[in-house]
C-alpha cells in the first residue's frame, strides 16, 4: 500500500512540474514501473521570432518573419508545399554555439541538407537539415523556444 502512496506523490509532483514550465508531458521509467503526466497542448499555439514568447493566437493570424510585409494569409503556414516541419519536442537553437551567427536568415539561400537549427532534445543537439534548396521565406521559431512535433520551423520555396 505505501507504493501506491508514493506513486501517487510522484505523480503530483510531476504535475507541479509540468504546471510550472512550459512542458507537454513528462515520463519516468524505472525497472519496472512507467509514469507519464501530459497536457493536452491548444493547436493555436504559435512561437513568434520577434517575440520570444508564446503567442496566444491562431496561426493564421501569427505575424510572420519576413523580409516584406506578408500579404493576408488564408492558409495555415503547416499547409505551405515548403513548409519544414519539426521532426521532434525539443528546444530550438538557431546558431551553433551562443553568440555565433545564426544558421539561416530570412532571404538565405540554403541546399538541401544545410543545417537550418538544432533542436535538443533529451540533452542530445539534432541538426535539423533542410529537406530541399531553396530560399528561406518565413521563420517561426526563436532562440532557445519549445517546438511541438509537426510544427512548421520556416518554409523554403
Amino acid at each position: 500500500m505505501s507504493k501506491i502512496k508514493d506513486y501517487k506523490e510522484l505523480i503530483r509532483e510531476l504535475a507541479e512540474l509540468l504546471d510550472k514550465s512550459t512542458l507537454s508531458e513528462i515520463e519516468v521509467e524505472e525497472e519496472d514501473f512507467r509514469i507519464r503526466v501530459a497536457r493536452e497542448v491548444p493547436n493555436n499555439v504559435s512561437y513568434n521570432a520577434a517575440a520570444p514568447t508564446i503567442a496566444q493566437a491562431p496561426a493564421s493570424t501569427a505575424a510572420p518573419v519576413s523580409a516584406a510585409a506578408a500579404p493576408a494569409q488564408t492558409a495555415s503556414p503547416a499547409e505551405h508545399p515548403g513548409a519544414v516541419p519539426a521532426p521532434m519536442v525539443g528546444t530550438t537553437y538557431t546558431a551553433p554555439s551562443p553568440g555565433a551567427d545564426p544558421f539561416i536568415k530570412v532571404g538565405d539561400t540554403v541546399k538541401e541538407g544545410e543545417t537550418l537549427l538544432i533542436i535538443e532534445a533529451m540533452k542530445v543537439m539534432n541538426q535539423i537539415a533542410a529537406p530541399k534548396s531553396g530560399k528561406v521565406k518565413e521563420i517561426f521559431f526563436a532562440d532557445a523556444q519549445p517546438v511541438e512535433f509537426g510544427e512548421t520551423l520556416c518554409i523554403i520555396e
